[in-house]
């Protein structure tokens, strides 16, 4: 019920208020101009009808809609049953008037059984009373049962629909939070690591210099120069880092393009020679995953000139199939451990950079780190297209 309310507005529902409430007072009429009718009981429930009808217009009771939905149904079935038995020759509109709205309501608020149910049985109590215009009714409840089916099945089409969306979106959502907490625990970790424990030894060289300017004041200008040029390698870190927390930027030029200007960036940033190497089959991809790769990419160069001390760095881009291959490889320190290493073992073991195995795995890809201390490292990711 909540996703029916949701597809049909609470308005919607005043509506078909307004339109039984008519179908009331044209029965009401035709069972005062009726001679041929105890009008007793028949005026009794035509009026209840249609008062319960006006104020249904005006009603809003929140839980109303899903305790009193069987009871409009049987109350609209009954109203149309008695506009069939009022109906002649002459008063032939009032039964279709009430069949249309019948079939109205079913379609909009029931689901395709129920309209096929009230399509048989509407067609029994017909077939059965033969009123004098049954010749007339049947193919018209026929048709109305048809359309009034075809609504529903659509009707149940776009709840399914609705709803499988609000899963998707609420998966989306805890999937993005989760995102930007992981986001948040690399950036902490990174300024830790690099701006925070630079500014900490400022702070510590400072106390230093203080104390070398009181006992000698030249040996403390020879430090108070030494760290004058340790401000700028910071500024330079600073910037780096800044730029490092930038959004990814994947232009229509396509993939190969970011990861080019990534690796520019990151020679002119640490004046670490840097080569890009790209596939002629990987030219012009630009994937769905674009914005993940050059992040990985841009953590894996920032792994390099935060802890390998290398000299130069290259990075390739190919593509064998539908597989992404990416390639950074240094000849730096390396990491602590030797050989190679794939996303499995390194996960396990807890070695090597998490950020990354965490974007690859994300990615539903693999990796392979190997590692030779003293001679440097290389990574080779793979990545379905």
């Amino acid at each position: 019920m909540v996703s029916d309310q949701i597809v049909l507005p609470y308005l919607w529902r005043r509506y078909l208020s307004f339109l039984r409430a008519l179908v009331g007072a044209a029965c009401l009429w035709v069972v005062l101009a009726s001679t041929a009718v105890a009008t007793g009981t028949w005026v009794i429930f035509v009026v209840v009808l249609t008062i319960y009808s006006l104020v249904s217009i005006f009603w809003r009771w929140p839980e109303r809609i899903d305790r009193l939905d069987i009871f409009n149904l049987i109350l609209d079935v009954v109203t149309f049953l008695l506009c069939v038995a009022l109906s002649d020759a002459d008063s032939l509109w009032l039964a279709a008037v009430a069949a249309l709205y019948l079939f109205l309501a079913m379609a909009t608020l029931q689901d395709w059984r129920d309209v096929l149910l009230t399509t048989v049985l509407s067609l029994a109590f017909v077939i059965s009373a033969r009123p004098p215009n049954a010749g007339t009714l049947e193919p018209l409840l026929l048709i109305l049962g048809m359309f009034g089916c075809v609504v529903a099945l659509q009707k149940q089409s776009l709840i399914d629909r609705l709803s499988n969306t609000s899963r998707q979106a609420v998966l989306y959502r805890k999937e993005a939070q989760q995102a930007r907490e992981a986001e948040r625990e690399r950036i902490a970790a990174d300024f830790h690591d690099g701006p925070l424990q630079s500014f900490i030894s400022i702070q510590m060289r400072l106390e230093i210099v203080r104390k070398m300017l009181e006992r000698n004041f030249d040996a403390g200008m020879a430090e108070l120069k030494e760290l004058r040029e340790i401000c700028g390698q910071q500024v330079t870190e600073v910037r780096t880092f800044v730029r490092s927390m930038r959004p990814v930027e994947v232009d229509g030029a396509g993939l190969a393009a970011a990861l080019r200007s990534t690796v520019g960036f990151f020679q002119k940033d640490s004046g670490i020679p840097a080569t890009f190497k790209v596939d002629p089959g990987a030219m012009h991809d630009d994937i769905d995953s674009s914005t993940e790769v050059v992040q990985i990419v841009r953590e894996a160069l920032n792994n390099v000139r935060k802890h390998s001390g290398a000299s130069r760095v290259a990075v390739g881009l190919a593509r064998a199939d539908n597989t992404l291959l990416i390639d950074v490889e240094d000849d730096g320190t390396g990491f602590p451990f030797a050989g190679t290493f794939s996303l499995e073992e390194l996960e396990l073991l807890r070695i090597g950079p998490l950020s990354i195995q965490r974007r690859v795995r994300g990615l539903s890809g693999d990796l392979a780190l190997s590692s030779r201390p003293g001679r440097g490292s290389e990574l080779k990711i793979r990545l379905p297209i």
